[in-house]
C-alpha cells in the first residue's frame, strides 16, 4: 500500500511539474508578430507562423495543414484590420477551436490598438481591394509596435498567470531597446525627409508618414490591381511635372511595374522588406527596419 501511494505521488508530482512547465502554443499570422511575441516571451510560447516572408498575407490559402494548427492553437496573433479577411474567417471556423474565436482571451488582433490611417469615406469594391477600417500595413512604422507589445503582454499574462512577472520583466526591456533603436532609426533616416518617391502599393503609407517622405503616385490604378502598360505610361508622363527620387515596392510584390518605371524615368526600384524574413538581413524586428532605412538611403 505504502509502495503504491509513493508511486501515485510520484506520478501526481510528475505531472504538475509537467503542466506548470507546459509552453503556450501560439499561432502568428504574419512573421512580425511571431518575432514580437519571441521578444515578449522568449520561450514560455512555442510559435508557428501562418504565412511566410515571400507572401502577400492578403491572399493565403487555408489548407488542412494550416486549420490543424489553428485546432491546437492557445492563442491566435493576428494582424486584424481585414489584412486576412480572405482566409482567416475560414480557418477559425474550421480549427473548431473556441480558444481562438473572436472575442475569446485566445484571439488576439493587433489593428485593435493602433489608430489606422486611410479609412475609406465609403465601401465600394469597385474602387479596388480597400480595407473598411484603414490601411492595415501599420507595422511598417515601428512605433506602432509599442501599444501593440503592450496589450500582447497583457493577453499572454491572462493566459499564462503564473509567469505573469516574466512577461512584464520581458515587455520592459522589448519597450526600452525599441524606444532606443525608433530614436536611432530617427536620426539616420533624417536625410530622406521630403524626397517624393513612387509606390507600387499603400503598403509603405505608415511608413512614409514616419520618416516623412512624401508619396507622389501610387503605380496601382485601384487598390490590389496591377498597372498595365497604358496606365504606366500616364504614371510617368505625369512624373514629368511632378518628378520622384525612387519607386518602391514590397518584396512579394511582382517586379515589372516598378522596373518598368525605374527604368523610363531613370530613378531607384527598391524593393523594401515587408517583414521578418523577407530579406537575408531582416532577421529579427530591429534588423528589419535597419535594413529598410539602409535600403532608402542607399537609393539616394
Amino acid at each position: 500500500m505504502y509502495r503504491f501511494t509513493l508511486i501515485f505521488s510520484l506520478v501526481v508530482l510528475l505531472f504538475t511539474a509537467n503542466t506548470a512547465q507546459a509552453r503556450l502554443n501560439v499561432l502568428a499570422c504574419e512573421p512580425e508578430w511571431a518575432a514580437l511575441l519571441k521578444e515578449l516571451a522568449g520561450d514560455r510560447v512555442q510559435i508557428t507562423v501562418a504565412t511566410t516572408a515571400k507572401q502577400d498575407p492578403h491572399h493565403i490559402e487555408a489548407r488542412p495543414s494550416l486549420i490543424a494548427r489553428a485546432r491546437r492553437a492557445d492563442l491566435l496573433v493576428c494582424n486584424g484590420a481585414e489584412l486576412e479577411i480572405g482566409w482567416l474567417p475560414l480557418l477559425q471556423r474550421e480549427s473548431a477551436n473556441n480558444k481562438i474565436q473572436t472575442g475569446q482571451p485566445g484571439w488576439f488582433e493587433a489593428a485593435q490598438y493602433v489608430e489606422l490611417i486611410e479609412k475609406p469615406a465609403s465601401l465600394d469594391r469597385a474602387a479596388g481591394d480597400i480595407h473598411a477600417s484603414g490601411n492595415p500595413h501599420f507595422h511598417t512604422d515601428p512605433r506602432n509596435l509599442l501599444p501593440v507589445a503592450a496589450a500582447l503582454s497583457e493577453r499572454l499574462i491572462e493566459l499564462d498567470a503564473d509567469h505573469a512577472d516574466l512577461y512584464r520583466q520581458q515587455l520592459t526591456s522589448f519597450q526600452t531597446r525599441w524606444q532606443t533603436a525608433i530614436d536611432a532609426w530617427q536620426q539616420r533616416a533624417a536625410p530622406l525627409q521630403g524626397i517624393p518617391v513612387a509606390v507600387q502599393h499603400g503598403n509603405w503609407s505608415y511608413l512614409l508618414h514616419w520618416l516623412e517622405l512624401k508619396a507622389i503616385v501610387d503605380l496601382e490604378p485601384k487598390p490590389g490591381l496591377e498597372p498595365s502598360a497604358a496606365h504606366l505610361s500616364r504614371v510617368l508622363k505625369s512624373l514629368q511635372q511632378t518628378p520622384v527620387r525612387m519607386v518602391l515596392r514590397a518584396n512579394y510584390q511582382p517586379a515589372r511595374p516598378s522596373h518598368w518605371l525605374s527604368q523610363r524615368a531613370q530613378i531607384p526600384a527598391v524593393e523594401l522588406p515587408i517583414t521578418v524574413g523577407a530579406s537575408p538581413a531582416a532577421k529579427d524586428l530591429f534588423s528589419l527596419y535597419d535594413d529598410i532605412i539602409d535600403r532608402l538611403l542607399e537609393a539616394l
